[in-house]
């Protein structure tokens, strides 16, 4: 029973993100009916179809590809790190592509200039962090991860005085991308290639995933290479979180909360943990996404609130039920 547990929790999982994905097709300013969707995806002109096809649905796949990227980050980082706390953005890859976004913003370029300078200051934050985190007896998590928190603290102070001098005219987009924005989401095709790409990379080191999180010493004398793996997990993780930022904007706590509610469900196996960290992190980004164009249509809200909102409350019930559980 215990080894069906979780085959089932991942086959629930499918199950929500496509109940999820529909949500989303169904739910607007303007509510289709199941039937309307369908006429939708099956090509009919129509409104039905435009709004389907050229809005809905490539903004629920890409929220799906951006909430999966940043729960599989989440999780390799928590494995990296040994830290249950661990999350996407604590080593300042958010901050470091935040910076140059805001940037271009303030300068009023076009948004592939956006793109361009969050995910170019997400990579250098990632090349800075991993340089400075190398000592004399080479590169250790600790180090690593004091770094990240250091240059994150850094760049919300420059954020800060970036809001601070920012024209009015701008301020309202810098601020809707700093709390995760998927308005302008318009090609999920990449970013989902690259969750599966990362899903199934990281299925094939799931095994020594899982003999590393029990601790160095024990995967070394299992005759893992410790270092190469937990320099490929961190250039992997910060790779994906830079996509998921520059698709999105900084949107927290999917990738701290899901991996330790999908831990519940599937354990600590990641050969189950890791798609089904995927699949809940698209999840409830896509429901967050959809709350977001939703709640006070036509205006929209940020999404990054929401999955806040969201997520405060999963990690105290977490915490509560681990307390108690011990």
């Amino acid at each position: 029973m215990r080894r069906r547990r979780p085959v089932l929790a991942c086959i629930v999982l499918v199950v929500i993100a496509a109940l999820a994905l529909l949500f989303a097709l169904l739910a607007g300013s303007v509510s289709l009916s199941p039937a309307e969707v369908w006429r939708g995806l099956s090509g009919e002109a129509g409104m039905a179809s435009a709004l389907v096809n050229d809005l809905r649905l490539p903004r629920a796949l890409t929220a799906f590809a951006t909430g999966g990227l940043l729960a599989l980050a989440g999780a390799l980082m928590q494995v990296l790190l040994r830290n249950p706390l661990a999350d996407p953005y604590i080593l300042g890859v958010s901050g470091g592509a935040a910076v140059f976004a805001l940037l271009a913003i303030m300068l009023g370029l076009g948004s592939l200039w956006v793109d361009v300078g969050a995910f170019g200051g997400a990579m250098l934050t990632t090349l800075i962090v991993f340089s400075l985190s190398r000592g004399r007896g080479g590169w250790v998590p600790l180090r690593l991860l004091l770094t990240g928190v250091v240059l994150a603290a850094g760049f919300s102070a420059i954020i800060s005085l970036m809001l601070a001098l920012s024209p009015d005219a701008s301020l309202r987009g810098m601020l809707f991308w700093l709390m995760g924005d998927l308005s302008f989401a318009t090609r999920p095709g990449p970013r989902l290639l690259l969750l599966a790409a990362a899903v199934l990379a990281g299925l094939a080191v799931a095994r020594p995933l899982n003999v590393l999180a029990r601790g160095d010493l024990q995967a070394s004398a299992l005759g893992v290479a410790v270092r190469p793996l937990r320099v490929g997990i961190y250039l992997a993780s910060s790779l994906i979180t830079a996509v998921a930022v520059t698709t999105a904007g900084s949107i927290g706590f999917v990738g701290l909360v899901v991996p330790h509610l999908v831990r519940l469900a599937t354990g600590q196996d990641h050969r189950l943990l890791l798609p089904a960290a995927a699949l809940a992190g698209g999840s409830l980004l896509v429901v967050a996404d959809t709350l977001a164009r939703t709640v006070v249509a036509p205006r929209q809200l940020p999404v990054g609130a929401l999955t806040a909102l969201l997520g405060v409350p999963l990690f105290l019930l977490l915490i509560s039920r681990q307390r108690a559980a011990r």
